[in-house]
């Protein structure tokens, strides 16, 4: 008999005798590795010139296309302690609705009738108004008469003027003729001397020339007189026509001051029923902001203020309100290599938190639960966390958004671009170069610009 180390395994028929030969190895047996190796090689070959849709993956967050449908803070525009709270936190609300009623805190506004009494004094300063108001127009009236009476003394002295200057000039011509009576006379007398020396007439005949010499020089001395005398009541008259109208100057000038003091009251008080009617009217809008109504329909939350009697400041946080609105859009944020990519109207594929998905980036339209959307807003700054921010609306084409989503859920987001195959792609990964640059078609762009009018259109419409 043979040692073990003598026997020669290979000469010994095992595989009869055992099973575990029978499944170990496999000479003798053909082999199909070289089929499925030539098999796979071939659909990996076709497989890499099949589509791949390039794309830009970015996470984000669901906000609003616009701004008053955002989360926003209910302020109190007064300060005020809080008397009565009509909501509790996540309460849906509609716009209007009562909040909270605040308490005055302020010393000069604690009169109950404090709106009767400033009204009170409105009245009493429109009365007031009225008064001057008689009283300037009593003054104008004066003046009108003062006008008229001067007028008329005016015109009584004119015509005291124009007789005396007649008077004036009928003595001047009175005198005139006695002066020439006079001169005469006073001829005649030299002459009736000389013929009295010389006896060509008696002393009698002389005697009566000198007596007639004696009347004219005494009758053209009266008529001096008189003419004289009327010519200082002609500067009497126009001295007195001077004085009337200087008396009638100041009673004129007096009651035109009476009146512009009045008009002055009327101004003045004027004003102070204007800063009176702004009291009241800021009176009145305060006592309205005594309630603190919603701005809009929507779920309160975060209530800043728990007791009854608490002290708010102005413009104090009282709680926030959510707006219902269904008009959602996603915010996102790109790195800046990537933003010249990115272009109004592209098509953005979502993946919501909470709903379950199956993602193929490349194969955008084999994917299940991703939804579409379109880009309507790029912010030309970088945001702080260094990117840039974009906003993504519903594209109205496709299914809708899921309404079980939020303000502040997380979405993931996938920006398509170019179509390209597939070995084309992972040559640009392998060396790291970025997207090829993709420009969505003018209708694309217009088709987006219409979708976000047509979405604020719609809000519009539902407030």
């Amino acid at each position: 008999m043979k040692s073990f180390t003598e026997i020669d395994v290979e000469d010994i028929n095992l595989s009869n005798q055992f099973s575990s030969f029978k499944n170990i190895y496999k000479i003798g047996r053909k082999s199909n590795i070289k089929q499925w190796l030539y098999a796979v090689s071939i659909v990996g070959i076709i497989l890499l010139f099949l589509p791949w849709t390039q794309n830009i993956r970015a996470k984000g967050n669901i906000t609003t296309l616009r701004q008053e449908q955002r989360l926003q803070e209910v302020n109190t525009v007064i300060a005020g302690k809080v008397l009565k709270w009509y909501i509790k936190e996540g309460d849906f609300v509609n716009v209007g609705d009562t909040l909270l009623q605040l308490g005055e805190t302020k010393v000069e506004y604690f009169d109950p009738l404090l709106l009767s009494r400033t009204q009170q004094q409105i009245t009493a300063k429109e009365k007031s108004i009225e008064s001057y108001r008689s009283k300037a127009a009593t003054a104008e009236k004066q003046i009108e008469a003062l006008k008229e009476g001067k007028n008329l003394k005016l015109q009584s002295l004119n015509n005291k003027l124009q007789q005396q200057q007649l008077k004036v000039e009928i003595d001047s011509n009175d005198l005139v003729a006695a002066k020439n009576e006079f001169n005469i006379s006073k001829r005649q007398i030299e002459a009736g001397k000389t013929m009295l020396d010389g006896g060509a007439i008696s002393l009698v005949d002389f005697e009566k020339r000198k007596v007639s010499f004696q009347n004219i020089q005494s009758k053209r001395n009266g008529i001096e007189n008189k003419y004289l005398q009327s010519k200082q009541e002609l500067v009497g008259l126009r001295i007195e026509k001077n004085s009337a109208i200087q008396d009638y100057i100041d009673k004129i000038s007096k009651t035109e001051g009476e009146m512009f003091t009045s008009l002055s009251n009327v101004a003045s008080t004027e004003s102070e029923v204007s800063k009176l009617q702004n009291v009241y009217a800021s009176y009145t809008a305060r006592s309205q902001y005594y309630y603190i109504i919603a701005p809009q329909s929507g779920q309160i939350i975060k209530a800043k203020k728990e007791g009854i009697g608490e002290m708010l400041k102005e413009g104090e946080t009282v709680a926030e309100i959510v707006p219902t609105t269904s008009n959602y859009a996603v915010e996102m944020y790109v790195e800046p290599m990537n933003i010249p990519l990115i272009n109004l109207g592209q098509k953005v594929r979502f993946v919501f938190d909470g709903f379950p998905a199956i993602l193929f980036s490349g194969w955008p339209k084999n994917s299940y639960g991703t939804f579409g959307g379109k880009v309507v807003a790029i912010e030309s700054s970088l945001a702080s966390n260094g990117k840039y921010r974009i906003l993504v609306a519903e594209d109205s084409t496709e299914k809708r958004w899921p309404k079980e989503i939020r303000l502040g859920c997380g979405a993931t987001g996938i920006a398509l671009l170019k179509d390209v195959p597939i070995y084309y792609e992972l040559w640009r990964n392998i060396n790291g170069f970025p997207p090829d640059y993709y420009k969505p078609s003018i209708s694309s762009e217009k088709d987006a610009k219409a979708n976000s009018k047509d979405k604020e259109t719609s809000t519009q419409n539902k407030k």
